[in-house]
Protein backbone atom coordinates (compact mmCIF):
# COMPACT_ATOMS: atom_id res chain seq x y z
CA UNK A 1 0.00 0.00 0.00
CA UNK A 2 1.04 3.48 -0.81
CA UNK A 3 1.39 5.66 1.98
CA UNK A 4 -2.15 7.59 2.85
CA UNK A 5 -2.93 10.90 1.34
CA UNK A 6 -4.74 13.71 2.35
CA UNK A 7 -8.36 13.14 0.84
CA UNK A 8 -9.17 15.27 -2.03
CA UNK A 9 -11.45 16.91 -2.23
CA UNK A 10 -10.83 17.82 1.63
CA UNK A 11 -13.98 15.86 3.35
CA UNK A 12 -16.55 18.13 4.69
CA UNK A 13 -19.96 17.89 6.59
CA UNK A 14 -21.76 20.15 8.21
CA UNK A 15 -19.88 23.37 9.69
CA UNK A 16 -16.75 21.50 9.42
CA UNK A 17 -14.01 20.54 6.50
CA UNK A 18 -10.48 18.15 7.97
CA UNK A 19 -7.61 19.47 5.79
CA UNK A 20 -3.79 19.15 6.05
CA UNK A 21 -2.65 21.05 9.06
CA UNK A 22 -0.08 24.37 8.28
CA UNK A 23 2.00 26.88 9.81
CA UNK A 24 -0.96 29.38 10.60
CA UNK A 25 -2.33 26.63 13.32
CA UNK A 26 -0.03 26.62 15.74
CA UNK A 27 -2.04 29.33 18.15
CA UNK A 28 -4.72 27.00 18.27
CA UNK A 29 -2.60 23.84 18.28
CA UNK A 30 -1.18 25.67 21.66
CA UNK A 31 -4.42 26.78 23.14
CA UNK A 32 -5.83 23.01 22.52
CA UNK A 33 -2.89 21.22 24.10
CA UNK A 34 -2.26 23.71 27.07
CA UNK A 35 -6.02 23.10 28.07
CA UNK A 36 -6.00 20.97 31.41
CA UNK A 37 -9.14 19.03 30.13
CA UNK A 38 -7.16 17.80 26.97
CA UNK A 39 -3.64 17.31 29.03
CA UNK A 40 -5.85 15.41 31.31
CA UNK A 41 -6.83 12.54 28.68
CA UNK A 42 -3.84 12.78 26.60
CA UNK A 43 -1.36 10.99 28.15
CA UNK A 44 1.83 11.89 26.40
CA UNK A 45 1.17 15.80 25.96
CA UNK A 46 4.02 17.89 26.76
CA UNK A 47 3.35 20.28 29.79
CA UNK A 48 3.60 23.46 29.21
CA UNK A 49 2.72 23.29 25.74
CA UNK A 50 4.86 25.45 23.52
CA UNK A 51 5.10 26.49 20.27
CA UNK A 52 8.19 24.91 19.86
CA UNK A 53 5.91 21.24 20.86
CA UNK A 54 3.23 22.11 18.21
CA UNK A 55 5.78 23.11 15.67
CA UNK A 56 8.17 20.06 16.44
CA UNK A 57 4.21 18.11 16.07
CA UNK A 58 3.64 19.15 12.45
CA UNK A 59 7.17 18.66 11.50
CA UNK A 60 6.77 14.68 12.51
CA UNK A 61 3.80 14.53 9.54
CA UNK A 62 5.30 13.93 6.73
CA UNK A 63 7.25 11.17 7.94
CA UNK A 64 4.07 9.87 9.70
CA UNK A 65 2.25 9.84 6.30
CA UNK A 66 4.86 7.13 4.98
CA UNK A 67 3.84 5.16 7.92
CA UNK A 68 0.74 4.99 6.99
CA UNK A 69 -0.45 7.92 9.93
CA UNK A 70 -2.56 10.79 9.05
CA UNK A 71 -2.93 14.01 10.93
CA UNK A 72 -6.20 16.15 10.09
CA UNK A 73 -7.07 19.46 10.99
CA UNK A 74 -10.46 19.71 11.91
CA UNK A 75 -11.16 23.47 10.40
CA UNK A 76 -14.49 25.54 10.73
CA UNK A 77 -15.90 25.34 7.28
CA UNK A 78 -16.51 29.23 6.78
CA UNK A 79 -13.15 30.49 8.70
CA UNK A 80 -10.76 27.43 8.02
CA UNK A 81 -10.04 28.30 11.88
CA UNK A 82 -8.41 25.39 13.60
CA UNK A 83 -10.90 23.84 16.00
CA UNK A 84 -9.01 19.92 16.48
CA UNK A 85 -7.11 17.25 15.15
CA UNK A 86 -8.12 13.62 13.88
CA UNK A 87 -5.41 10.93 13.35
CA UNK A 88 -5.40 7.70 11.77
CA UNK A 89 -2.96 4.86 12.02
CA UNK A 90 -3.50 2.11 8.72
CA UNK A 91 -2.34 -1.27 9.95
CA UNK A 92 -2.00 -2.72 6.66
CA UNK A 93 -1.25 -5.99 7.41
CA UNK A 94 -4.30 -6.43 9.48
CA UNK A 95 -6.34 -3.58 7.14
CA UNK A 96 -7.59 -2.24 10.18
CA UNK A 97 -6.81 1.41 11.81
CA UNK A 98 -6.83 3.25 14.89
CA UNK A 99 -8.17 6.62 15.62
CA UNK A 100 -7.61 9.87 17.92
CA UNK A 101 -9.38 12.73 18.21
CA UNK A 102 -9.31 15.95 20.27
CA UNK A 103 -10.78 19.84 19.91
CA UNK A 104 -10.24 23.39 20.91
CA UNK A 105 -12.34 24.18 24.45
CA UNK A 106 -14.26 26.75 22.55
CA UNK A 107 -15.10 23.81 19.35
CA UNK A 108 -16.46 21.05 22.20
CA UNK A 109 -20.15 20.42 22.21
CA UNK A 110 -21.06 21.08 19.30
CA UNK A 111 -21.09 17.98 17.16
CA UNK A 112 -17.80 18.55 15.05
CA UNK A 113 -16.18 15.66 16.56
CA UNK A 114 -19.16 13.35 15.24
CA UNK A 115 -19.14 14.56 12.11
CA UNK A 116 -15.04 14.28 11.75
CA UNK A 117 -15.17 11.33 13.13
CA UNK A 118 -17.79 9.71 10.63
CA UNK A 119 -16.39 11.20 7.75
CA UNK A 120 -13.22 9.61 8.70
CA UNK A 121 -14.30 6.59 9.32
CA UNK A 122 -16.24 6.68 5.99
CA UNK A 123 -13.44 7.82 3.95
CA UNK A 124 -11.07 4.48 5.72
CA UNK A 125 -13.80 1.89 4.98
CA UNK A 126 -14.66 3.42 1.37
CA UNK A 127 -10.95 4.23 0.02
CA UNK A 128 -8.59 1.90 2.24
CA UNK A 129 -11.43 -0.88 2.43
CA UNK A 130 -10.52 -1.47 6.04
CA UNK A 131 -12.14 -4.45 8.29
CA UNK A 132 -12.21 -2.66 11.12
CA UNK A 133 -11.37 0.72 12.81
CA UNK A 134 -10.40 1.19 16.45
CA UNK A 135 -10.02 3.83 19.11
CA UNK A 136 -9.22 4.08 22.82
CA UNK A 137 -10.49 6.71 25.81
CA UNK A 138 -10.06 7.30 28.84
CA UNK A 139 -12.78 5.67 31.46
CA UNK A 140 -13.26 9.14 32.60
CA UNK A 141 -13.53 11.05 29.28
CA UNK A 142 -17.95 11.15 28.98
CA UNK A 143 -17.13 13.28 25.90
CA UNK A 144 -15.06 10.79 23.95
CA UNK A 145 -17.01 7.95 25.07
CA UNK A 146 -20.24 9.56 23.35
CA UNK A 147 -18.43 10.73 20.35
CA UNK A 148 -17.40 7.27 19.75
CA UNK A 149 -21.07 6.03 21.02
CA UNK A 150 -22.87 8.27 18.26
CA UNK A 151 -20.82 6.62 15.56
CA UNK A 152 -21.72 3.64 16.34
CA UNK A 153 -18.42 2.43 17.72
CA UNK A 154 -18.95 -0.60 20.25
CA UNK A 155 -17.04 -0.50 23.81
CA UNK A 156 -15.21 -3.78 24.09
CA UNK A 157 -12.52 -4.34 27.03
CA UNK A 158 -11.13 -2.27 29.69
CA UNK A 159 -7.10 -2.04 29.21
CA UNK A 160 -5.93 -2.02 32.68
CA UNK A 161 -3.12 0.16 33.51
CA UNK A 162 -2.58 0.90 29.84
CA UNK A 163 -1.34 3.79 29.56
CA UNK A 164 1.85 5.77 31.66
CA UNK A 165 1.22 9.72 31.77
CA UNK A 166 3.90 11.63 30.97
CA UNK A 167 3.29 14.83 33.50
CA UNK A 168 1.96 11.96 36.30
CA UNK A 169 3.74 9.20 36.10
CA UNK A 170 0.69 7.78 37.16
CA UNK A 171 -0.75 4.61 35.14
CA UNK A 172 -4.03 4.70 33.47
CA UNK A 173 -7.03 2.28 31.99
CA UNK A 174 -8.25 2.68 28.83
CA UNK A 175 -11.20 1.74 27.29
CA UNK A 176 -11.21 -0.34 23.81
CA UNK A 177 -13.80 0.54 21.37
CA UNK A 178 -14.49 -1.30 17.82
CA UNK A 179 -15.95 -0.17 14.48
CA UNK A 180 -16.97 -2.58 11.64
CA UNK A 181 -17.93 -1.85 7.92
CA UNK A 182 -21.38 -1.45 8.26
CA UNK A 183 -21.87 -0.29 11.42
CA UNK A 184 -20.88 3.21 11.24
CA UNK A 185 -24.20 5.51 12.36
CA UNK A 186 -25.26 8.45 9.46
CA UNK A 187 -27.11 10.90 11.72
Amino acid sequence: MVPLSFPDPPLQAQLILLRAWSDQDVPAIVAACSDPATARFIPTMPAPYTERDAREWLACHEQWRSENRLELAIAAAGTDVALGAISARVDTDNMSATVGYWLTPAARGHGHMTAALRLVCAWLFETVALGRIALTTDPENHASAGVARRCGFQQEGLLRSDVRHLQTGQRRDSLTWGLLPGELTRA
